[in-house]
C-alpha cells in the first residue's frame, strides 16, 4: 500500500495577506508597490503628515516623501523595498486593503487608460500596439517609458505615469512598445491666438534648440564636475541628492544640446558608486526631464 506524508505547515507564521503577496511580487518585477481601499482609492495621511504638515516633497524614488514609516502620501507611498512593504507601520493598511496599485513612472512606464468601447477605438487607430491589459470599462494601454501624468486628455483617454498610480489588474497581453510621441502629444495644449489664425501648438524645447552657455568648454565641465562632487559627498538621502543633482546639471547644462552620453557617463557612475542602481539612476535621469519640460 502506497503511503502519502502532508507537506509540514508552519502554523506559528500567519499567512500575509493576499494584497501584499501580490506587492511583493510587484516589487520583485521593479514596479513600485502601494495598497489600495475601497473606491480604488490610497489610503489617507497619518496624523503627523495630515494636510502635508509634515512638509512632504512627492518624489519618484521615494518610498515616503517625508520618510513616513506609514503608507502615506498615495502614489508616493510605492515603493519596491521588501522591508517597507512588510513592515508593522503598513500591516493595518493591508489587512483593510481592497487592491493594489503600482506607480508607472517609477517603474518608467506609461499607462494610457481607455474607459470605454470610442476610446479603445481612437486608440486602435491612433497608437502604436502595446502590452493591453483589460479593465472594468475598458483597457489599460502600458508603453515603455515615463511622463507627466495628465486626466481627460481626449473624451474616456487619462495618462498615468510619473505622480500617479495605476491599479493592478493583472501582467495583460503583447508586447510593450516604447512611449510613442503620439501619447505625449495628447498632452500638449494648444496656444490662445486670434480664431482667425490657426492655434499653434506649444512645445517645450527640445534638447539642442536652445542658446548655448557653454562659449566655454570649461563651463560645462566645472557643471558636471560640481554633480559629481555633490553625488559623491552624499552621506544620506541619496535618491534624493541624484535627482536634485540631475535636475540642476539639467536645468543649466541641458537645453542646447552640448551634454553628451559622456557627461551623463559620468554622473551615472558617481550615483552608482554612492550605491544607486542603473534603473534608479536612468528613473531619476527622466524625473529631472518631466520635471523641467524637456
Amino acid at each position: 500500500m502506497t503511503h502519502t506524508t502532508d507537506i509540514p505547515r508552519d502554523h506559528t507564521r500567519p499567512a500575509l495577506p493576499a494584497q501584499l503577496r501580490t506587492a511583493l511580487q510587484l516589487a520583485e518585477l521593479g514596479l513600485p508597490a502601494l495598497p489600495l481601499r475601497e473606491g480604488k482609492r490610497p489610503f489617507g495621511n497619518c496624523r503627523a503628515c495630515k494636510d502635508s504638515a509634515c512638509g512632504d516633497r512627492p518624489h519618484m524614488l521615494a518610498a515616503g516623501p517625508c520618510e513616513c514609516p506609514a503608507p502615506c502620501h498615495g502614489w508616493g507611498a510605492a515603493t519596491i523595498d521588501p522591508d517597507i512593504l512588510t513592515s508593522p507601520a503598513w500591516a493595518a493598511a493591508w489587512r483593510q486593503a481592497a487592491a493594489v496599485a503600482y506607480h508607472p513612472g517609477g517603474a518608467a512606464l506609461t499607462v494610457v487608460d481607455l474607459d470605454d468601447a470610442d476610446a479603445i477605438a481612437w486608440a486602435r487607430q491612433n497608437l502604436p500596439a502595446t502590452k493591453t491589459v483589460t479593465t472594468a470599462r475598458g483597457e489599460h494601454w502600458i508603453y515603455l517609458g515615463a511622463m507627466t501624468s495628465h486626466n481627460r486628455v481626449r473624451p474616456g483617454v487619462d495618462i498615468k505615469s510619473a505622480w500617479s498610480y495605476a491599479r493592478w489588474l493583472g501582467p495583460g497581453t503583447g508586447r510593450m512598445a516604447l512611449l510613442p510621441d503620439a501619447v505625449r502629444a495628447l498632452c500638449v495644449k494648444e496656444a490662445t491666438v486670434a480664431a482667425s489664425a490657426p492655434a499653434p501648438v506649444v512645445v517645450s524645447a527640445p534638447l539642442g534648440d536652445a542658446v548655448c552657455r557653454h562659449r566655454t568648454p570649461a563651463y560645462l565641465e566645472r557643471g558636471i564636475a560640481m554633480g559629481e562632487q555633490r553625488i559623491t559627498a552624499a552621506a544620506s538621502a541619496v535618491h534624493a541628492t541624484v535627482y536634485r543633482t540631475f535636475l540642476a546639471v539639467l536645468s543649466t547644462h541641458g537645453w542646447c544640446g552640448c551634454l553628451t552620453e559622456n557627461h551623463i557617463g559620468r554622473l551615472f557612475t558617481a550615483a552608482q558608486t554612492k550605491g544607486e542602481s542603473l534603473r534608479h539612476c536612468e528613473i531619476a535621469w527622466t524625473n529631472a526631464r518631466l520635471k523641467l519640460g524637456m
